[in-house]
């Protein structure tokens, strides 16, 4: 339990540091006598900051360890937010945010440490807890940004980052665990200067598109070496013994469809951030807006804050009980629902309110299930980089759709200078197709199928596992682990060990000694069961048959010499020591 308290500290930290500054723009611009070219790289740099270092820090996580990443991104964050706070220039402050920008990947590391230490009936509500923070932190940001703004000065906004940060590093310190599954590797520096020249150069073309002109040379250079480089990418990542990014795992159909998805959701996205806060605070002279403050307009987003809130919890149960995949098809349907609910009625304050709430019950669940789908998909050991590039899906979906709704509602002006109605009602409308769309690509994901396992004891052995059916690729294997009499033996270390005898997955038993490991390749493997007081057991299986004698573990250990050697990467001893 405080291990998630320190989780969701974290990202609380995070997402408000995403919604507290950009109400406040036009603050910056008055206080750093700046113009709203340079006042803009404000938000940029810190997209392009979080795009970067996102999928390389989750890597990192899964070789070195998800605490110590952890610490380290929380760090930078702390760092980015005084230097914030004490700046006195727009290039100070671009810097502080670059540097906030580093610290993108507390989410994909909390869904890590999430997977490696809760026991599976734990494992979904908790990432449904973390994903919900995004939302809610981000809801009341917009509400403390609007307090500050019109009653402080601009410094608090990142004074009040510095100390929510600061009592989430002290938390991660004293209650997060190490991760128990590590890959220590070479740093594939090549792949993370491709991946990084890419995605900066398509994320600056895609925020600078609207000023510099779509079909402005600038643009086109920018895009064309983005794609450029980002091809390279995916032709050199397979060619390279330790890839940062896996190429095979991320275009298997039970990752590539969730990241489609992710886009298409993270696209939408903007409309509830950001257009319904520029909506509400258009001058009633318009004829459709409410001239809501800076304050006000956070009010607005208070039920999607709330929806966020409830849906995240219930998205992790029904994860658990139902599927992730019907989880995410309740989030994209509702996204749907509220985006053409405000197409259609938006004249009075309840319909916003009620669009607002559907946006955040819609976002719950997607961001819970989403991160539920890509963790059952791929092996323990890639969790930190699969979901870090789920994010980066999100967040280059979101800026090209607030680019695009920017476009449009440019493109309808009134002589007074002001946007048309008009304008809103199409960004909305847009933003309901491409849900529609994410509604699609969600019913292309495929339905994981449990794989129930069959009761074998095994004689002469303290403990005894239940071994697994036979499995095809990108499937969950259900397990359980008992003593000889029966009884269900909880907190048990159960070790998936590749053919070489490396650890590639690792779980722990839960109240009824059940466990799940998912994500499972072709080929041999060797499942280890170890519980203190009890013999350790093994045995091997082939997937996607099962084959070979049943084998028995005849010396004792103990569960932290056993943690150990899986730790240090040489647990063969545990694989090959076999009685017959």
């Amino acid at each position: 339990m405080l291990t998630l308290v320190a989780l969701v500290s974290a990202s609380t930290a995070y997402a408000l540091s995403q919604t507290l500054v950009a109400p406040a723009l036009p603050l910056f611009q008055r206080a750093l006598h700046t113009s709203t070219t340079a006042v803009t790289f404000v938000l940029t740099a810190y997209l392009l900051a979080a795009s970067v270092a996102t999928p390389i820090a989750g890597r990192l996580g899964d070789m070195f360890g998800k605490k110590r990443l952890m610490m380290v991104v929380l760090s930078l964050f702390a760092a980015g937010s005084l230097l914030g706070a004490l700046a006195t220039s727009i290039q100070v402050m671009i810097l502080a945010r670059v540097i906030q920008g580093c610290s993108a990947a507390i989410f994909p590391l909390a869904y890590g440490i999430i997977r490696d230490e809760f026991p599976r009936e734990r494992m979904s509500a908790g990432i449904g807890l973390i994903s919900a923070t995004f939302g809610i932190g981000g809801g009341f940001g917009l509400i403390l940004s609007g307090l500050i703004v019109d009653h402080l000065s601009y410094h608090w906004l990142y004074w009040t980052g510095l100390i929510v940060v600061l009592g989430a590093l002290a938390a991660t310190h004293a209650w997060v665990p190490e991760s128990p599954v590590k890959t220590p590797a070479k740093v594939d520096w090549t792949g993370a200067a491709l991946l990084s020249s890419g995605l900066i150069a398509a994320l600056v073309a895609i925020s600078e598109g609207n000023r510099w002109g779509w079909l402005s040379p600038r643009i086109i250079w920018l895009l064309a070496g983005g794609l450029i480089a980002l091809a390279v990418l995916v032709w050199f990542e397979p060619r390279h013994p330790q890839p940062l990014a896996d190429m095979h795992m991320l275009s298997r159909r039970a990752v590539l469809t969730p990241n489609l998805t992710g886009f298409l959701v993270g696209f939408g996205m903007f409309g509830g951030f950001i257009l319904i806060p520029q909506f509400v605070q258009m001058p009633t002279s318009t004829g459709y807006g409410f001239g809501a403050s800076v304050t006000t307009a956070g009010i607005f987003m208070l039920p999607s804050t709330v929806g966020m809130l409830l849906s995240g919890p219930a998205a992790g149960w029904m994860c658990d009980r139902i599927g992730s995949r019907t989880a995410l098809l309740v989030g994209t349907v509702s996204l749907t629902a509220a985006f053409l609910f405000l197409a259609v009625l938006h004249d009075e304050a309840w319909s916003v309110y009620t669009g607002s709430g559907l946006i955040g019950i819609g976002l719950g669940f997607s961001y819970a299930a989403m991160a539920n789908l890509i963790i059952a998909a791929v092996p323990q050991t890639q969790t930190g980089a699969a979901t870090g590039i789920n994010t980066i899906m999100r967040t280059i979906g979101g800026t090209l759709g607030g680019q695009i709704a920017a476009s449009i509602i440019a493109a309808q002006l009134a002589s007074s200078g002001l946007p048309k109605e008009s304008g809103f009602t199409a960004a909305f409308a847009m933003f309901a197709v491409a849900l529609v769309l994410a509604t699609l690509a969600a019913l292309a994901i495929p339905v994981t199928r449990r794989v129930v396992a069959r009761d074998l004891v095994l004689p002469g052995a303290a403990v005894a596992a239940t071994l697994p059916d036979p499995v095809d690729d990108e499937h969950a294997i259900d397990g359980a682990v008992h003593t000889t009499t029966g009884d269900p033996l909880d907190d048990a270390l159960v070790v998936l060990l590749d053919q070489h005898g490396h650890a590639v997955q690792q779980t722990r038993t839960g109240p009824r000694g059940q466990y799940r490991i998912t994500g499972i390749q072709r080929g041999p493997h060797t499942i280890v069961v170890i519980a203190d007081g009890h013999d350790p057991d093994a045995t091997d299986i082939a997937v996607p048959r099962q084959g070979g004698p049943v084998l028995v573990l005849g010396s004792r250990y103990s569960a932290t010499d056993a943690v150990a050697d899986v730790d240090r990467r040489r647990p063969a001893s545990l694989a090959t020591r076999r009685s017959f």
